[in-house]
């Protein structure tokens, strides 16, 4: 046995997927000396998402001055180039939450900084982008980037300006008859973990906005905003993004990138897996160590196991999970391509103090397995 896959998810609030990779290889090299180990953390669009591509396949990462949040200042943002002509871009990396800090006004921030990522990535030669859409600190349905692409926005009076959350309404007109001439010849794909629409009950302002800072009023003003978008979107650019899921992600980026890129939303997992040619790795390999913080009956319909365990039955491929916690109800997990699951928890104990030893549990936990394997 000495052809291993690792695609963990994160720990929450313990170990970052890159983190739990690392734990792993040298847990196999331990007593594997020739193992061949592919390592691939998993990324969900967010925060992460350039350095666990770059983990996984090499790379290059490039740095570039773009606008913030707020379109007031330059700010250095990085994204990924890999082989094959492939960036990788996070929507966070220039419009995330954590760089606003305390000033949370989904109202009045922009995506601009975005397609001024994108710009860079097809300028340094980029045939197929992925973007992450994850964290945002916006609810502009993508019009800042779109406006750096050279999509205009125009008002009733005529007048050309860059939406943001709180001036979508006054969008009069959509013209991008002067975007960005390359954007043509790039495939884009999507990283969304999420399933909301762009509007209503469940869409990206009453969801995820007050997270960002709005209070009731401000949900009701930014829904209605997306509400009209969309409307001038199928008016002006024939395509409804209204009710598609995923819309709503980084407050309608999901939208934005359907209408203005011609993007596919994908789930992260997807994404991932397709970029490193998994069917084809897992076809020979002897083993599949995935894994999340905790795997109860909800993970039976999440995205990361199961996704790595859906692709891995095909092959027979037997697949191990590691976990911080097992839950109840978890038997049909073993008609759906999972061979075993272990807890790396060695005794019961408040997740504050398990936490502390997480790292350490894990270690044995895999060493165990490894040990067992070897009989």
């Amino acid at each position: 046995m000495q052809n291993f896959i690792l695609v963990p998810d994160s720990f929450k609030g313990t170990l970052s997927a890159i983190e739990v990779c690392n734990i792993m290889k040298s847990s196999i090299k331990n007593l594997y000396k020739d193992a061949n180990i592919i390592s691939v953390p998993v990324a969900d669009g967010g925060e992460g998402t350039v350095d666990a591509f770059l983990y996984a396949l090499g790379g290059e990462k490039k740095s570039v001055w773009v606008s913030d949040a707020f379109n007031e200042q330059k700010i250095l943002a990085h994204y990924a180039m890999l082989k094959d002509d492939i960036a990788v871009i996070e929507m966070a990396a220039c419009a995330g939450l954590p760089l606003v800090k305390n000033r949370l006004e989904p109202d009045k921030t922009t995506t601009f900084g975005v397609g001024e990522l994108i710009i860079d990535a097809i300028n340094s030669g980029a045939k197929k982008i992925i973007l992450g859409l994850g964290g945002s600190a916006t609810n502009d349905g993508g019009c800042g980037m779109a406006s750096a692409l050279g999509v205009k926005f125009k008002d009733e009076q005529d007048q050309e300006f860059i939406p943001t959350g709180g001036t979508l309404s006054q969008i009069y007109k959509i013209d991008m008859n002067n975007i960005y001439s390359k954007i043509k010849d790039v495939e884009f794909v999507s990283m969304c973990d999420v399933d909301n629409p762009l509007c209503g009950k469940l869409g990206a302002s009453a969801v995820f906005a007050p997270q960002k800072g709005a209070d009731e009023d401000m949900v009701k003003s930014l829904d209605e905003g997306l509400a009209h978008l969309a409307k001038i979107i199928k008016r002006d650019l024939y395509i409804e993004v209204k009710d598609i899921k995923g819309a709503g992600a980084a407050g309608g980026l999901g939208a934005g990138s359907i209408a203005f890129l011609q993007s596919k939303l994908t789930k992260g997992i997807d994404v991932i897996l397709d970029t490193i040619n998994f069917d084809e790795l897992v076809s020979k390999a002897d083993i599949v160590f995935t894994g999340e913080g905790k795997f109860d009956s909800q993970s039976l319909h999440g995205k990361v196991v199961m996704g790595v365990a859906n692709r891995s039955q095909k092959y027979k491929t037997p697949v191990i999970v590691v976990t911080g916690a097992i839950g109840e109800n978890i038997q049909e997990a073993y008609n759906k391509g999972i061979t075993a699951i272990f807890s790396i928890n060695k005794e019961p104990m408040e997740f504050s103090k398990s936490a502390l030893k997480s790292k350490e549990n894990m270690i044995l936990t895999m060493e165990n397995i490894l040990r067992l394997l070897k009989i």
